[in-house]
């Protein structure tokens, strides 16, 4: 029992800790340090992975499966944004040729 409350503790002190770190970044360098973190989410979905590995009992497993889930969809959407924010910085065709027939 001790064990699951210093668990918890950690964790409630990570989320702190995380909420003030994003807090103090600009709005405009969020995408860049999403996509900078994608290993992380990598790491995340790992150890989710482990987790589900070595779940006992159907709640241990249940809460595995969750957590592949989510940091499946967050690795997945840190390279979505990642691809998004690259294409804003190519050059368009289809802008330039508009302009031309103006």
């Amino acid at each position: 029992m001790i064990e699951g409350l210093a668990a918890l503790y950690i964790f409630m002190l990570a989320g702190f800790t995380g909420f003030e770190i994003i807090s103090k970044v600009p709005v405009i360098l969020h995408t860049p340090l999403m996509s900078g973190s994608n290993f992380v989410h990598g790491i995340v979905l790992v150890g989710a992975m482990i987790a589900l590995g070595i779940a006992e009992n159907p709640t241990q497993q249940a809460i595995g499966f969750i957590a592949v889930l989510l940091a499946a969809g967050n690795a997945v959407g840190g390279y979505v944004v990642t691809e998004r924010m690259l294409e804003m910085f190519k050059a368009s065709d289809k802008k330039g040729a508009a302009g031309e027939k103006k």
